[in-house]
């Protein structure tokens, strides 16, 4: 089966989203978000969103069979997110899949959502993925990740010892009342000032991390750090704090991604998830790998953020490859590793 239509369910969070590939080409990408529920409470609620994936399912369904123009029959295999994520949100994706494949009587691939939004990068780029060095960068996760074989062999490097980089944006935005989600806020507000105007500092850079968790990540102390200047200086320059926050967080993962692509002899850098999205992130990640000779690939922002096209490309690899698709039933995996690629 050289070319597989293969449909994805993607509902790790917030999102109910729906993608639908032929191969390596993008036929239909649906996506259905309840964060304008959740911002009132600056945060995801994991009931509402449940609720929300409940009611978007079945049409957002229907859209993406519209959108790309075929039939359910001809669909060649189901992929669905088993993990990690809110684990009611996943339930309801899985249920979902689960039906549908068995309705159709075509093979089922309970896939994990990391290994999801390094796989996009299949539907944008004609070259192999693998072998890369991949920074995972999103609301929940930031990781280092050593991708030999997208559909079999991803091997962790490191990962944020507290939040994550989504995590500081959400929280620093809230603190400077630019609302939720804060990575787009920060982003936004970021682009009238300057990255060098405060000297925030960079987690997890001494002499003695590089030499005993090199690629480990560590935004707490900055996140403490952006707070206490906002309360010792009444009349601060949003522009500027964003900016600064912003490049500190940009520095740090770049530093450490580049250090991983040097350590391995690996040329190569995916990098992937929501804040994959950011527009200072891809600027000076595009300038520094061209610096260090190693080779960039970022997806477009509209593939950077929880989309079911991931999930539907690393369904379409699996397939590709050969890999047998999982049980008809299985029970999601909210802390699923991400070395585990697929159920």
């Amino acid at each position: 089966m050289s070319e597989p239509i293969v449909l994805g369910i993607e509902t790790s969070c917030d999102e109910t989203a729906i993608g639908i590939v032929r191969g390596r080409t993008l036929l239909a990408n649906v996506i259905a978000s309840s964060v304008d529920e959740h911002a009132r409470f600056g945060g995801v609620v994991p009931e509402i969103a449940s609720r929300a994936h409940l009611e978007a399912m079945l049409p957002s369904i229907e859209k993406a069979i519209k959108d790309s123009k075929i039939s359910l029959k001809d669909i060649d295999a189901v992929a669905v997110t088993a993990g990690p994520g809110l684990v009611g949100a996943l339930l309801v994706g899985v249920a979902s899949a689960s039906g549908l494949a068995l309705g159709l009587g075509k093979p089922l691939y309970g896939v994990n959502h990391l290994a999801a939004h390094v796989s996009v990068d299949f539907l944008t780029h004609d070259q192999p993925t693998d072998p890369t060095i991949a920074l995972l960068v999103s609301g929940g996760h930031s990781s280092l990740l050593q991708v030999d074989d997208i559909t079999s062999s991803i091997t962790k490097l490191g990962a944020t010892m507290d939040d994550a980089a989504g995590e500081a944006f959400d929280k620093i935005a809230r603190v400077m009342g630019l609302g939720f989600p804060g990575g787009p806020a920060i982003d936004r507000t970021a682009l009238s000032g300057s990255p060098t105007a405060i000297d925030f500092p960079r987690g997890l850079t001494t002499s003695n991390d590089w030499a005993t968790r090199p690629y480990d990540f560590s935004f707490s102390g900055l996140k403490t750090a952006v707070a206490r200047y906002l309360e010792s200086t009444p009349n601060y320059a949003k522009a500027d704090v964003a900016a600064s926050f912003q490049e500190s967080i940009v520095d740090v993962l770049l530093q450490k991604s580049l250090a991983a692509c040097k350590a391995t002899g690996i040329d190569s850098l995916v990098i992937a998830g929501g804040v994959a999205a950011n527009s200072r992130l891809r600027a000076v990640a595009e300038e520094r790998c061209a610096k260090a000779g190693v080779r960039l690939r970022i997806p477009s922002p509209a593939l950077c953020t929880d989309n079911g096209a991931m999930v539907a490309a690393l369904g379409s690899l699996m397939v590709a490859a050969g890999r047998a698709p999982g049980p008809q039933a299985f029970d999601a995996d909210s802390a699923l590793q991400v070395e585990r690629v697929a159920l």
